[in-house]
């Protein structure tokens, strides 16, 4: 078994259990309970009888706290012998929905595509209802995805509501990239239909994760060869942060303002 190479953080916890004791078959993703970093988390799970696989930071970062190879202590069940779980940040602390950050979402998708992809699952399955749970079933083939609700007696809400209600969405997102997005008249047509059926405040979100996820990307290689954006930097004209965000109308007309050009 390999690990993700998309870490950028590694603190291990001795509370695990070497190795695990069967096969990689899903995933189980679970909530911080508050906006913890990927390096509180795992300085958790040095002092706390408790781990998981990995652990995503409201800033995206991505921290590894067990090997895959070995057993995470984290869905209070022996279904952690047959997933890969992760922790993820939540902006509440200790209060639902346990929300977590545009970029702490991309980080999660992104993720569990290298999981399936590394580890052979070829798609993300979600069935809800306790009685569809494979740590119960055994019938991973119809869903693989486990919530830590469904393993623990300690009436937890864990990964909470926002994420559970998420569970189907992150598997239909991990299963595009899976597939290569499929044909992309019919992926736009979904979005069509998709973006048809909103209201003004859910295309008003929507374009709010999209603009949050683009201020993440890095300038790209043909405008640093350019140059144009850092001399713009230096110059004052623009801050030097996200150069790949969409420009809105009036940070247009403040840069043309700076130029004299109005």
């Amino acid at each position: 078994m390999s690990n993700s190479a998309l870490v950028s953080y590694t603190k291990l916890s001795p509370y695990c259990t070497k190795p695990r004791g069967s096969r990689i078959k899903g995933i189980s993703i679970h909530t911080m309970a508050g906006p913890g970093s990927v390096e509180g988390c795992g300085q958790v799970f040095q002092t706390t009888k408790a781990s998981s696989h990995y652990g995503i930071g409201p800033d995206g970062r991505i921290g590894q706290y067990v090997r895959e190879e070995d057993r995470a202590w984290c869905c209070s069940h022996a279904v952690d012998h047959c997933v890969v779980t992760i922790e993820v940040s939540s902006i509440q602390a200790y209060r639902e929905p346990y929300e977590c950050t545009a970029k702490a979402y991309a980080a999660l998708i992104a993720l569990c595509v290298d999981i399936c992809q590394r580890n052979g699952i070829k798609k993300l399955l979600w069935v809800e209802g306790k009685e569809n749970c494979p740590a119960y079933t055994g019938k991973w083939n119809v869903c693989n995805m486990v919530p830590h609700r469904y393993t623990t007696d300690k009436g937890k809400s864990c990964p909470g509501n926002y994420l559970f209600g998420k569970y189907g969405d992150i598997a239909k997102e991990v299963n595009a990239r899976l597939s290569g997005r499929g044909d992309q008249e019919e992926l736009d047509m979904s979005i069509d239909e998709m973006i048809a059926k909103m209201s003004n405040q859910q295309a008003y979100q929507l374009l709010e994760k999209a603009n949050a996820h683009a201020a993440t990307l890095a300038e790209p290689d043909w405008s640093k060869q350019e140059g144009h954006w850092s001399k713009a930097a230096s110059a004052g004209i623009v801050d030097g942060t996200a150069p790949e965000r969409p420009v809105k109308r009036d940070e247009l007309a403040a840069i043309l303002g700076r130029k004299g050009l109005l």
